[in-house]
């Protein structure tokens, strides 16, 4: 007789529902060419744990007219987002689950660069690979800053893989 009660009581506990840890999941995405240029890009969803509030975006940084000016240096740069179409069609390569702290980080990065005066986007030294660095940085990946990558999103993040072993969907 003494011997089931370990057992009922195992079975008790393994039936009152447990509440589910709230978080923000990041998933580090890239878009091939297509028709539009290639594109890097942060995917955001999740519940903030010490709010509640429900997180289900992205944001990625670009030009904010695409033409041959971008070839010749620096343009005005803005934060996007892209439509559920957009991100069905491009790469995500991993994701990692965020603290509010690193949550909160991460929107500051969004925010410092939505901020940025003048013409801030510039292929060759802050375009959306560029971005994607930074925000992987913050969380604490290891990044490459002198990659020869920058302007192929898709290789960029894959060499940030390797750099960071474990890293999965």
């Amino acid at each position: 007789m003494f011997r089931i009660f370990p057992l009922l009581f195992l079975l008790f506990v393994s039936l009152v529902p447990v509440a589910a840890k709230a978080e923000v999941v990041a998933t580090f995405y890239s878009h091939d060419f297509g028709d539009h240029f290639p594109h890097a890009f942060v995917k955001l969803k999740g519940k903030v744990d010490s709010t509640g509030e429900q997180v289900d975006t992205n944001y990625g940084f670009t030009a904010v007219s695409v033409s041959p000016a971008i070839l010749m240096g620096s343009v005005k740069g803005m934060i996007e987002t892209k439509g559920d179409k957009y991100i069905a069609s491009s790469n995500p390569h991993f994701s990692l689950r965020l603290s509010d702290a690193e949550y909160a980080k991460l929107m500051a990065l969004v925010e410092k660069w939505r901020s940025m005066p003048g013409k801030s986007y510039s292929l060759n030294s802050r375009n959306c690979v560029h971005f994607a660095m930074e925000a992987a940085a913050l969380l604490g990946l290891n990044v490459n800053r002198k990659s020869k990558y920058f302007k192929k999103p898709k290789s960029f993040i894959l060499e940030m893989m390797k750099l960071n072993p474990g890293l999965k969907l």
